[in-house]
């Protein structure tokens, strides 16, 4: 075991990457992170129990955490791809790529995007002899530090460890949040006692990826549902009665809003009644508005999860009716 464990050591620390000064900058050794950053995805994903076999799917989801790495340490304007070392991984032995039925896999395919490469392929899978050591907590620790230590500059190591740890725990809590009745799962409590998480961090990025899973990243208020070939969605996870308000971050107490109708959501403009229908407040009105299709919305039903008990909570929307809501 520990001589498979070196050999995997050693092919994480020399991973075929593209290195140019011009490119890169020191905190990465002038080298290109994207296959680092994409492996440590991968990792968590495995700790936190999204992947349970041996078969990485290339989805909107992992696209997401990749991309809150590259925001670590690229800058805004650069836009990264996680199609570009998904496909490139293949030149690592222990990195196999299954495409699409009626594909075959080819070397030097111009894969630009994530929609692209799921077209294209399946996902891909470890060699037999990795994935086990994989699944257990000390290798998969020993190889994600040699990720970290081999391609990044000591200033960003802890910032990065950091952020893995908060790509674990947000999924616990995002799970937790899904299978019980509590406003507080027991992962709650669990990540209190970490003292390389912020805790707040851990809540907001759970409770936001309960709720667009819950919504399948459509608008509850508008219906709009869109998402960039890299996995960006245009919906974010709103409280319905606030956080510093209710200390509830149960499902019911969330809802999907696109970026306008979460605004108007916030500023009164809009809300939901008794009956789940879309509420526009007289004040879109006002003469100098062009509220455009929002008052095409009122009396609408709203976009609800699949499941009842995941519905909004009535007592919920009625505060908001009652203290935010404009009636005039």
């Amino acid at each position: 075991m520990c001589g498979r464990l070196d050999y995997f050591l050693n092919a994480f620390a020399k991973l075929r990457t593209d290195g140019s000064k011009k490119n890169w900058t020191s905190l990465t050794y002038n080298r290109s992170p994207y296959k680092p950053f994409l492996l440590l995805t991968v990792l968590d994903f495995i700790e936190s129990g999204i992947i349970v076999r041996n078969f990485i799917e290339p989805s909107f989801e992992l696209a997401q955490a990749f991309q809150s790495y590259c925001d670590l340490l690229l800058p805004p304007e650069r836009k990264a791809s996680m199609s570009y070392p998904f496909y490139h991984l293949e030149s690592a032995a222990f990195w196999e790529l299954k495409p699409q039925p009626g594909q075959q896999h080819k070397k030097g395919l111009a894969v630009s995007s994530v929609k692209r490469l799921r077209q294209l392929y399946l996902g891909a899978k470890f060699s037999d002899d990795l994935y086990p050591l994989l699944q257990m907590p000390g290798s998969r620790d020993k190889l994600r530090m040699v990720l970290i230590e081999k391609y990044f500059s000591p200033e960003v190591r802890q910032t990065i460890l950091e952020r893995s740890v908060l790509n674990c725990q947000s999924e616990i809590y995002s799970t937790g949040l899904l299978t019980t009745q509590e406003r507080f799962p027991d992962s709650d409590r669990t990540m209190r006692q970490s003292t390389l998480v912020d805790v707040d961090k851990v809540r907001d990025q759970g409770f936001r990826k309960a709720i667009v899973k819950l919504y399948g990243h459509r608008c509850a208020l508008c219906g709009i549902k869109m998402i960039t070939p890299e996995g960006h969605t245009i919906v974010d996870a709103a409280h319905i009665k606030p956080w510093s308000v209710s200390q509830n971050d149960h499902p019911t107490n969330g809802i999907a809003l696109c970026k306008l109708c979460h605004w108007s959501y916030d500023e009164g403009l809009m809300s939901v009644d008794g009956n789940y229908q879309v509420m526009i407040s007289p004040a879109v009105k006002n003469d100098h508005n062009l509220p455009g299709h929002i008052l095409t919305l009122s009396d609408r039903p709203v976009f609800k999860p699949s499941e009842s008990r995941f519905w909004p909570d009535q007592d919920s929307l009625a505060w908001h009716r009652r203290e935010k809501f404009t009636k005039r």
